[in-house]
């Protein structure tokens, strides 16, 4: 009986070492992939170095938080400011079901990027019009099919940067840095820049780093306090576009980012000064 029992004992766990095998083998292996020392649930709620090193775009494109792969990716793959980086196209973006559960734990936040570009920012039909770093579009009923969005505008000689936020009330506000005097110079001169998007809920104020400095000019929604994005809501995250579509129009909505984009990070803190400056001397 013992014996008996030994060997059933013995079967049962070879059937259980061959199912876990079969699903190990069934399961794509991630391979090298950027990653950056964060506890779980941290603040570092996503982030993507695009310095995958496989033929898989997918692979490239893997959000090492979470190990979430892209849904797409069509760009490809150029020298960044750290490593690899994705090159931006005329209706392309790399496409993700969500920026995890960053929209729905942040309050204060904080989006952290690299990109490159080379000129005037263009639209799809190749006319002067914005460019979007990303998007989250959004079945909330706002108007502009999103409750998230980062685009930059214009030239190196001046350029606007522009972030827009819709809340779970469908309340927004723009955080742009775009009047005649805030507008800023040489962001567009084909090197690779820094840029950081900063919110403090305590105080309802936007911050905009450029290459480790704060920008003096400081926007603000009116006592909003915490962000209160709809995370239930969000569509996809796009990188590369913003959240209408509509390929080779020139719908301001839908325009593509064609320069380079590298090291995104979005943290569900307000990073402080010296934080910023640590990721702009590491170009991370």
């Amino acid at each position: 009986m013992k014996n008996k029992l030994i060997i059933n004992a013995s079967g049962f766990l070879a059937l259980v070492l061959i199912l876990i095998s079969c699903q190990k083998m069934d399961r794509p292996a991630l391979g090298n992939y950027a990653k950056d020392a964060n506890a779980p649930g941290g603040p570092l709620a996503f982030y993507v170095a695009f310095d995958g090193t496989t033929k898989d775009p997918l692979m490239n494109a893997v959000d090492s938080v979470r190990a979430a792969f892209a849904a797409d990716n069509p760009l490809t793959s150029i020298d960044g400011a750290k490593g690899k980086a994705i090159q931006g196209a005329p209706n392309k973006f790399v496409r993700y079901a969500k920026p995890n559960d960053w929209a729905k734990n942040a309050q204060s936040f904080t989006v952290s990027y690299w990109y490159q570009r080379n000129g005037q920012t263009l639209n799809n039909k190749g006319t002067n019009g914005p460019e979007y770093i990303m998007s989250f579009p959004s079945s909330n009923g706002h108007w502009s099919g999103a409750n998230f969005f980062i685009l930059l505008e214009g030239d190196n000689k001046l350029c606007a940067v522009k972030c827009m936020i819709a809340d779970k009330t469908v309340s927004d506000n723009w955080f742009t840095w775009e009047s005649d005097t805030e507008k800023i110079p040489g962001l567009l001169d084909n090197k690779w820049h820094h840029m950081v998007l900063s919110y403090s809920a305590a105080t309802s104020t936007m911050t905009l780093y450029v290459d480790g400095v704060a920008n003096p000019n400081k926007k603000t929604w009116g006592g909003h306090g915490n962000i209160n994005i709809d995370d239930t809501k969000i569509s996809e995250m796009r990188v590369g576009r913003g959240p209408a579509n509509g390929d080779n129009n020139d719908d301001w909505l839908a325009c593509s980012w064609r320069g380079g984009i590298d090291q995104i990070r979005m943290y569900t803190t307000a990073l402080t000064a010296s934080e910023v400056s640590t990721l702009y001397a590491n170009k991370q």
